[in-house]
């Protein structure tokens, strides 16, 4: 019963170093590369005097112009290295930083082996604070450019050429930590570590930033990357210690993570060359696992914001139910074509099911069994469900920083290729595992990671259930899927309380779809993604069947 979606239209070297503080050599040719010369029409040079040059920078060009940056910073000459850059402003702050904000002094650059227009170095210091003094040393690099108005050879200024780590807005720093550390322990107890959980490491440091002196703990004497400030809760990162001169008292601070079912997560996607998923409960939103591949990637389990594909038609389908539009056992054929706001959509293969009941046009995930209620909708009806049975779109206060999904108003074509979960739909991991937590408990709880009780945070609450009939019909359409439609493969051998949707959800310019899983098994709740594999069932479908095994 493999009818999966098809969303698409038809038509429409050794670097050496003398004394003091200067004399690098950097290993390269110096052979000098072409150069040309902007001129007027009247055959003088373009400023009416001296040329300016264009074209690709020589060997020597760059070591000079390297070579003189780090010299004056080593130096302290902090000034005339920033007049060596194409952002005199933004390098003078930076590098002032480096002395007076990160308390780093003894700075030593180490140049190494150029590499085209790049130049590698190791930075070296001693970091002193408050009577706490450590070494430090890490390796980054600054890229050379010519200068657009005067065509000498320039430093192109970025954040990175003062620690590999920094981005825009970020500040370096030594001193008291921004929060005390804390002792992040699982619903059991099991202290949960970025050492026995990498794929944490991210979450630990918000649930620091944010829980940190709540916890009960002190902090401690760090060096550490201070992250921009962001209005976009999503975007905002945790910052970041590099270095510990004193330890603080961690506090400790109870997750509603299970260390084992995160184990069976993290274990699963990492099969995968790329791969997130999340695990909640059903009966109360808790989150017990969230895991990702590769583990010091981005964080698209709870922060991702990608198209769901067929895993959308879960609130598509309650949508439909709910206006009497359809029903489980009502005849909906799904057709090989339907044309709808000037787009023609296909089903996978061209398939159709000329007179098939809803029921089996949602096991198999018939596109178009969908799309051709299009024309019965108003534009904002899919937004409405979305966010007043499902959450989806408010604003939830899980805890850490995550995409809480996004359901627009659209119209034409795309409020067409939303009931599909494309278009402008956008959801991650987290979204998808509460979509199918919500079906099987019958109402929304929002996903949280820590307890509401600690810092008296309101968690969001949808505005309505579905109705009753419409709750039951859900159950009995996942279940459909799980036991003989396209989740059926991964769930073999579950029974009693399950179902399950599967997706896949087209990228433009990506050979292969985005391949999407959710379900459940009793009170656990589960979903995957793995970007660029293929159908849902055979490629997400594992990740989520081996959550479900812990339950």
């Amino acid at each position: 019963m493999r009818r999966e979606v098809r969303y698409g239209l038809i038509g429409g070297a050794i670097a050496l170093v003398a004394g003091g503080v200067g004399g690098y050599t950097l290993m390269g040719s110096d052979d000098e590369a072409p150069q040309q010369e902007v001129m007027s029409a009247d055959g003088k040079s373009a400023d009416g005097g001296a040329t300016v040059k264009t074209g690709p920078l020589s060997a020597k060009e760059v070591k000079t112009a390297a070579t003189g940056f780090l010299n004056a910073w080593q130096s302290g000459e902090v000034a005339e290295a920033a007049k060596l850059t194409d952002n005199t402003e933004a390098a003078t702050t930076a590098l002032t930083g480096v002395a007076k904000q990160a308390h780093i002094s003894q700075l030593k650059l180490t140049p190494g082996t150029r590499k085209g227009d790049v130049v590698p170095y190791q930075v070296s210091g001693q970091i002193s604070y408050q009577g706490k003094s450590a070494a430090v040393s890490y390796a980054t690099s600054l890229t050379v450019e010519r200068d657009k108005d005067t065509g000498e050879p320039v430093v192109a200024w970025r954040p990175t050429i003062v620690h590999p780590g920094l981005g825009e807005g970020d500040t370096l720093r030594t001193g008291e930590g921004e929060a005390p550390p804390i002792k992040a322990v699982d619903r059991n107890g099991t202290e949960i570590t970025k050492d026995s959980n990498p794929e944490l490491a991210g979450i630990l440091a918000s649930l620091r930033d944010k829980y940190g002196e709540k916890a009960g703990g002190t902090p401690g004497i760090e060096f550490f990357i201070e992250r921009a400030k962001s209005d976009n809760k999503a975007a905002q990162k945790p910052d970041q210690t590099l270095k510990v001169l004193s330890k603080g008292t961690p506090g400790t601070l109870k997750t509603t993570l299970d260390a084992k079912i995160q184990a069976a997560a993290q274990k699963a996607v990492a099969a995968k060359k790329k791969a997130s998923a999340v695990a909640v409960k059903p009966s109360t939103g808790e989150i017990l696992a969230i895991a990702s591949a590769p583990e010091k990637g981005f964080n698209v389990a709870t922060q991702g914001s990608l198209a769901p594909g067929s895993t959308m038609k879960v609130v598509t389908a309650s949508m439909l139910i709910d206006k009497g539009l359809t029903s489980p056992n009502k005849k909906h054929p799904c057709a090989k074509y339907v044309t709808y706001g000037g787009w023609k959509f296909q089903n996978l293969n061209k398939t159709e099911i000329k007179d098939g009941t809803f029921a089996q046009s949602f096991a198999s995930s018939c596109n178009n069994a969908f799309i051709s209620q299009a024309e019965k909708l108003k534009d904002d009806d899919l937004t409405k469900q979305a966010r007043d049975v499902f959450g989806l779109g408010m604003t939830w206060n899980t805890g850490i920083p995550s995409f809480d999904g996004n359901v627009p108003v659209q119209s034409d074509a795309q409020m067409a290729a939303s009931l599909i979960g494309q278009g402008g739909v956008r959801m991650n991991p987290l979204n998808v595992a509460s979509i199918a937590a919500t079906v099987q408990s019958g109402s929304f709880r929002q996903p949280y990671l820590v307890s509401p009780d600690i810092d008296n945070r309101t968690l969001a609450k949808a505005s309505r259930n579905m109705k009753p009939a419409t709750a039951s019909a859900m159950k009995s359409l996942m279940k459909l899927t799980a036991t003989s439609g396209t989740g059926a493969k991964a769930m073999s051998g579950l029974s009693g309380d399950i179902g399950a949707k599967t997706g896949s959800a087209e990228v433009d310019n990506q050979k292969k779809p985005n391949a999407w899983f959710t379900a459940y098994n009793g009170d656990l709740a589960a979903s995957a993604v793995v970007p660029a594999s293929g159908h849902g069932g055979d490629n997400a479908g594992p990740v989520v069947r081996a959550i479900l095994n812990q339950g």
